[in-house]
């Protein structure tokens, strides 16, 4: 009996959640790639790599399932993981349309010439 109660006091005082663990320190520094991915909104689309940020919306949607079964359940990295895919999904949706854009950019060209 004094056992579990010791137990459940070092369960309350050290959770799997605390700056301690890895489960705190890697969605806190994920962010830096969420900010980053933010950030590159401002650049000129000819500057992003289509390769670069479609990994980026792998990784982050693989990694926010995985978040979401792994016990314990990781919510705080499930959603910066989310964050990360969506923000590399409009990356790659801007890419694509800059690029369809320049297509029916030099089919003009093409056919006034």
């Amino acid at each position: 009996m004094a056992s579990q109660g010791a137990a459940a006091a070092t369960k309350a005082l050290n959770p799997a959640f605390n700056p301690r663990t890895v489960h705190f320190w890697a969605p806190v520094l994920k962010w830096g790639l969420v900010i980053a991915g933010i950030s590159d909104f401002y650049r000129p689309v000819e500057d992003l790599s289509i390769n670069q940020n479609a990994a980026l919306t792998a990784t982050g949607l693989i990694w926010t399932r995985w978040c979401l079964i792994i016990k314990p359940k990781n919510y705080p990295l499930a959603a910066v993981n989310f964050f990360l895919g969506t923000v590399g999904a409009v990356q790659v949706s801007r890419i694509l349309m800059h690029h369809q854009a320049m297509k029916k950019q030099e089919q003009k060209a093409a056919k006034t010439a």
